[in-house]
């Protein structure tokens, strides 16, 4: 558990450090006025490298994720991710499996103002969501209300298939380009369940591609890291 928080923050303090070094950068840049430069369009294609650190270090989880997103017009792209992820939730009177695959579409819009000869993104944006899954409940203890007597823990191994779940997302998050074409990210999203198909007499304890549930609330939130690598097909002149 501490090596996580401790790759999380020192990943959390790399990213803040590019964005600072690149905004000092920009501090010295040409005057944009007298020079022309062109803008890449084109489709950027990545990877979270969150999901693949947590598939090593922690033993109930597995999963990955693909992203892209493609240049519409300055400040407009269409974004999205398509992923699996397996995770078994566990505590003292539960144990259960969720596995299956996601995924999310919609736009983002970047913020930022570049300067001249930047490509760089602070940006917002908005998912929808779809996942398709399946919850394994392998075993669960009976709650006795008389502590004098026993827990009784019953192995189940119940499979719940056909679940699937729709949510939308607020995405808040930065790109910075490292080297050409190569950019680091980091992203938070707000998400909010807008349907789901729930096992009889239990409940979706997690969803892949939104997360975990919290006592049947209806919100979730999670965090990315993201190296994607851009394609251009085509540019214009500014």
């Amino acid at each position: 558990m501490k090596l996580k928080h401790m790759l999380k923050y020192s990943i959390s303090t790399f990213f803040l450090m590019l964005v600072c070094t690149i905004t000092l950068a920009q501090n010295d840049t040409i005057p944009a006025d007298s020079i022309t430069y062109v803008e890449k369009y084109g489709l950027r294609l990545g990877g979270d490298v969150s999901k693949l650190v947590r598939t090593f270090i922690d033993d109930d989880y597995s999963g990955f994720e693909i992203n892209g997103d493609y240049r519409l017009t300055k400040k407009l792209y269409v974004a999205g991710e398509i992923g699996f992820e397996e995770y078994t939730t566990s505590n003292d009177y539960l144990n259960s499996t969720a596995n299956g695959s996601y995924f999310k579409g919609g736009v983002d819009y970047n913020m930022y103002q570049n300067w001249f000869g930047m490509e760089n993104m602070i940006y917002s944006g908005f998912r929808i969501g779809a996942s398709s899954f399946k919850q394994t409940l392998n075993n669960y203890t009976i709650y006795q209300t008389n502590q004098s007597w026993p827990q009784t823990t019953i192995t189940s191994n119940q499979e719940f298939s056909g679940l699937n779940a729709i949510w939308g997302e607020l995405i808040l998050g930065i790109k910075v380009e490292v080297i050409n074409n190569l950019y680091f990210g980091i992203n938070a999203q707000l998400k909010g369940r807008i349907t789901e198909k729930e096992p009889s007499n239990f409940e979706n304890i997690y969803i892949p591609g939104f997360g975990r549930t919290y006592d049947s609330g209806k919100f979730g939130i999670s965090y990315g890291y993201n190296i994607s690598y851009l394609i251009p097909l085509h540019k214009k002149v500014k």
